[in-house]
């Protein structure tokens, strides 16, 4: 299926309120092999509970460790699958993630970008890089990237990027990706690094096509997780207030979070379906931006997708 070509908005019997384990009954997944960036918390954990009860092997790329293990242990009691794993990854340092790439050996069938950083205070890496930018993106760009030989070699494998409704208060702003010169704002930086995120799946489902690798990217939903730890409360209550007109808007529980993360990770439904973006386990209507639901033009624009794409690789010094 061509996505740029099909005028088929696809739709699935899946829905908000739908949970990870809902949607991967009945799959198997054994001889798959699975990574989820920021797999032991929030989200990432029923992603990678719903995995491994389908049977794949999983492993948990996290910064900390310890709760990587602790993460796995509990997935382990049950699902019962022993083959976890848990490995070191730290998408804002470029060491950490060509690490992670250096030591992976052999095929990889699905890999979940998930891990990412909101809203946080100007923070900048060694490189000079905004921080949300740099982790949500260019770190999981690299990792991508550079798994990409492991991703191609059985064919038919699966990239979800966890993208957010965020991604509607700003494209990529080519010109000061940074804010070398522009005033910082930390809500416009989220949503820059999310629109990076389906401009990802955009391109790289356009050049990954021949490799039998699918890219797609997801808004979650409104989830209560580690996520918002450099929000506050009153911050959050003035956003929901705003964003809603004044009406609640409802949360997620994690396990419904997860759902269409899974949905794109391991569902026949999305076979040979790529570069799209999802909420709540459907594809979202373009154009139609409503508080927490739609994809912005700017998020599907080829051009920009293609221009991301070269600009993250001379930011990192890789080409194809």
């Amino acid at each position: 299926m061509n996505p740029s070509t099909s005028p088929t908005r696809l739709t699935t019997p899946f829905g908000a309120e739908t949970t990870a384990a809902e949607v991967i009954e009945g799959i198997d997944l054994t001889g798959r092999r699975a990574v989820v960036t920021g797999g032991a918390s929030g989200i990432g954990v029923e992603t990678v509970r719903a995995l491994a009860s389908a049977g794949a092997q999983v492993t948990l790329a996290v910064r900390d460790t310890a709760a990587g293990r602790r993460t796995a242990q509990d997935v382990t009691a049950t699902t019962g699958n022993e083959d976890l794993h848990v490995a070191a990854l730290d998408l804002a340092d470029q060491a950490s993630v060509a690490a992670f790439v250096a030591a992976w050996d052999g095929p990889l069938h699905i890999l979940v970008n998930n891990a990412g950083v909101m809203a946080s205070p100007e923070l900048r890496t060694p490189e000079g890089w905004e921080l949300q930018f740099a982790t949500n993106h260019l770190g999981h760009f690299a990792l991508a990237t550079g798994l990409h030989p492991a991703l191609a070699r059985d064919g038919g494998a699966r990239v979800v990027a966890v993208s957010s409704s965020a991604h509607h208060r700003s494209g990529v702003v080519f010109e000061d990706i940074h804010f070398r010169e522009r005033p910082y704002e930390p809500w416009s930086a989220y949503g820059q690094s999310k629109t990076a995120n389906v401009l990802f799946a955009v391109e790289g489902a356009k050049r990954w096509a021949a490799d039998g690798i699918t890219v797609n990217a997801l808004m979650p939903g409104g989830i209560r997780t580690n996520l918002q730890r450099h929000v506050s409360e009153e911050e959050l209550a003035r956003l929901r207030a705003r964003a809603a007109g004044g009406t609640e808007l409802r949360w997620k529980t994690t396990e419904q979070g997860a759902a269409t993360s899974v949905l794109l990770a391991a569902s026949p439904l999305l076979e040979g379906v790529s570069g799209r973006y999802f909420e709540d386990c459907n594809e979202a209507v373009r154009g139609q931006l409503g508080a927490r639901t739609g994809v912005a033009d700017h998020a599907l624009d080829p051009g920009a997708a293609a221009r991301l794409w070269q600009v993250s690789q001379e930011t990192l010094g890789t080409r194809d």
